[in-house]
């Protein structure tokens, strides 16, 4: 079950496209954006974190951090930020238990692969609470940027 408005935000550590480990409870103290994502290089993700790529000065201006999500591994995130130039980190949840424990990840997603990131948005607050969410059915869907921005505006 995907988590709500209200719950305590699932810590986690997980590798980056720079294969630095990244954890939330690292980043206590500042707003958080994940935004998870089935696959890289794929058209709609490409779509949603450019979204995210373009607005990171408002994010940056409000304290928050952005984070990327997907089951992809580090070296195919790696060469992904780097073709779309992102700004923020992507985390790689290969063992696909982030997704999991968040409520965002498709047993079954298309051509029979098991264990896919739904594409969903959070916004976690300065003590670790969700104060946003958002998990997609259709991958084909795109989070609700202008309520992740009013939510992280505050």
């Amino acid at each position: 079950m995907a988590l709500q408005k209200g719950d305590q935000a699932p810590d986690f550590k997980l590798f980056s496209s720079e294969l630095k480990e990244v954890s939330l409870a690292d980043l206590k103290g500042k707003k958080v954006v994940l935004q998870f994502f089935p696959m890289a290089f794929t058209g709609t993700c490409t779509t949603q974190l450019c979204t995210m790529r373009d607005s990171f000065g408002f994010y940056e201006g409000m304290n928050a951090v952005v984070l990327g999500i997907s089951v992809d591994s580090p070296f195919v995130l790696a060469k992904f930020k780097e073709e779309q130039q992102y700004q923020f980190p992507l985390l790689s949840d290969f063992n696909k238990e982030v997704s999991a424990a968040y409520g965002a990840l498709y047993e079954e997603f298309v051509y029979n692969l098991k264990g896919v990131s739904k594409r969903a948005a959070f916004v976690i607050d300065e003590e670790g609470k969700i104060v946003y969410a958002e998990v997609l059915e259709s991958a084909g869907d795109l989070p609700d940027f202008k309520s992740i921005k009013e939510v992280v505006e505050g």
